[in-house]
């Protein structure tokens, strides 16, 4: 006897009580901040004459390139200085005398306030801070009885070597893959870069 029909389908529609499946929404990538014809779109401070999209395309994949690089080195340093609990300026502080120690010389406050460019009197509380947190010690100088010698304490240079140290080996390991064409290159278009921040002006008073 043949089954009565239940007007259900199940080929053309849906079990009864779910929903029909969605279909994905293609994705569209974000525009880049770093894309200036989507930041300067009537080419007030970037002109791109001459320029094609495939040009401006690969500008902007290395100044996006650039922009990640810097917020994984932000990113690793904050991680460094809170696992060390250090500021930024400890942890320079820090790793200027590692550096002065494998070079053979002897690390003073007076060279410490040169290399990080703050007075007497901040490199005393820095290095205060550096000797309450067991960081660093002082003690007399060998050849100069006015000045005193700081070291880093064996602990804080082993963290420092494991994280700081690590990730500026990674660093290098990336460079040296190049080519000397290619780091050639790369230097001029990073000292250029640095150029750029040379002459930039002051904001205006208040």
């Amino acid at each position: 006897m043949k089954e009565p029909s239940t007007g259900y389908d199940p080929s053309v529609d849906p079990a009864p009580g779910l929903a029909e499946p969605s279909v994905a929404e293609p994705s569209v990538a974000e525009p880049s901040i770093m894309d200036p014809r989507v930041m300067d779109p009537q080419q007030e401070l970037v002109r791109r004459a001459g320029l094609a999209d495939d040009d401006v395309d690969q500008v902007v994949r290395v100044l996006e390139g650039l922009r990640r690089w810097r917020e994984a080195e932000r990113r690793a340093s904050e991680a460094s200085r809170r696992y060390m609990n250090l500021g930024e300026t400890d942890m320079k502080a820090v790793r200027f005398v590692i550096a002065q120690r494998n070079q053979g010389r002897v690390a003073t406050p007076g060279a410490i306030a040169a290399h990080l460019g703050i007075t007497t009197a901040s490199t005393t509380k820095l290095l205060d801070r550096l000797v309450a947190g067991g960081h660093v010690r002082r003690f007399p100088h060998p050849s100069d009885r006015r000045s005193l010698a700081i070291e880093v304490s064996d602990e804080t240079r082993r963290v420092a070597r494991e994280t700081v140290g690590r990730s500026h080996a990674r660093r290098f390991d990336a460079v040296a893959r190049l080519t000397p064409q290619e780091r050639e290159v790369v230097a001029r278009f990073l000292e250029d870069l640095a150029a750029t921040g040379e002459d930039v002006p002051e904001p205006p008073a208040a």
